[in-house]
C-alpha cells in the first residue's frame, strides 16, 4: 500500500519528484502518478489541477488504482484571523465545501444533501505528525484548524470575515474539501497541510513568486518529518 501525495500545481510537487526515486510513470485522466520511494516509504506523487472536481478524480484514482492508505495534500491557501500570516501552516483537522447550499431546503450552509456528515474529519494521527514536524521548524508558526474550500478564489475581506463567522475557518483553498469527502466516502485516513499565502483579515500578503519557493520547502520539510515517522 502506498501514500497518496497531492498537490494542485506543479509548483507544489516540484521537490518531491527531485527526492522521489521513481519507478514508475502513469497517465490517467490528464494527471500524471508517478510512483516511487521517497524517504524509504513507498509514494504515489500527483499534480492534481486547480480545483475541487480534479482533486476528487485525482483521490478516487489513488485510491482505487494505487490502494493508497494515506493521502496527504499540500498546497497554499489564504489564511483567516488576524493572527495568521503569510509563511504560516495551517493543518486541516477538519474541512467544509463553503460554496455548497442548499438552505433553501433547511440544510446548514456547507451541508452536503442527505450525507451525514457535515465537515470532514482529518485522521487524527497525521495531524499529529504534522503538528510535531512544524514544531521542530521556528522559521513560521503553524496553527490547526477548520479548512473551507470551494471553486472561487477568495479576495474580498468581506468574504473572508463570513468565512471566519459561518465556519469558523482559520483558512481557505479550492481542493481540500472534495479531497476530505472522497476519504470520508472510502474510509481513507487523510491530511490536509497549507502554507499561507496572504490574509485578507490583517492585510498581510507576499508576492506570490517569491513565496511559492518558500511554501514548498515548509511542504517538503513537513512531509519528510511525518513520513520518516510512519
Amino acid at each position: 500500500m502506498d501514500i497518496g501525495i497531492i498537490g494542485a500545481m506543479d509548483e507544489e510537487i516540484e521537490i518531491l519528484l527531485k527526492n522521489i526515486k521513481i519507478s514508475k510513470k502513469e497517465i490517467k485522466a490528464g494527471m500524471q502518478f508517478n510512483i516511487g520511494t521517497l524517504w524509504d516509504k513507498e509514494v504515489v506523487v500527483v499534480r492534481s489541477g486547480i480545483g475541487k472536481v480534479n482533486a476528487a478524480v485525482c483521490t478516487q484514482i489513488l485510491i482505487d488504482d494505487y490502494k493508497a492508505d494515506k493521502i496527504i495534500n499540500v498546497g497554499v491557501a489564504g489564511g483567516i484571523g488576524e493572527n495568521i500570516y503569510p509563511g504560516d501552516v495551517v493543518i486541516a483537522d477538519s474541512l467544509v465545501q463553503h460554496d455548497i447550499d442548499t438552505s433553501v431546503f433547511g440544510d446548514k450552509l456547507g451541508q452536503i444533501p442527505r450525507l451525514e456528515a457535515f465537515d470532514f474529519k482529518c485522521d487524527e494521527e497525521l495531524v499529529k505528525l504534522a503538528k510535531n514536524a512544524c514544531e521542530k521548524n521556528t522559521n513560521y508558526n503553524s496553527f490547526v484548524g477548520r479548512i473551507v474550500s470551494g471553486d472561487q478564489f477568495i479576495a474580498s475581506l468581506e468574504k473572508i470575515n463570513w468565512l471566519k463567522e459561518e465556519f469558523d475557518a482559520i483558512g481557505c483553498e479550492m481542493e481540500g474539501g472534495s479531497i476530505a469527502q472522497v476519504c470520508y466516502l472510502n474510509n481513507v485516513p487523510f491530511v490536509i497541510i497549507r502554507s499561507i499565502s496572504d490574509n485578507a483579515s490583517n492585510g498581510a500578503h507576499i508576492d506570490y513568486e517569491k513565496f511559492i519557493p518558500i511554501a514548498v520547502e515548509n511542504s517538503t520539510n513537513i512531509l519528510k518529518s511525518m513520513i520518516e515517522a510512519m
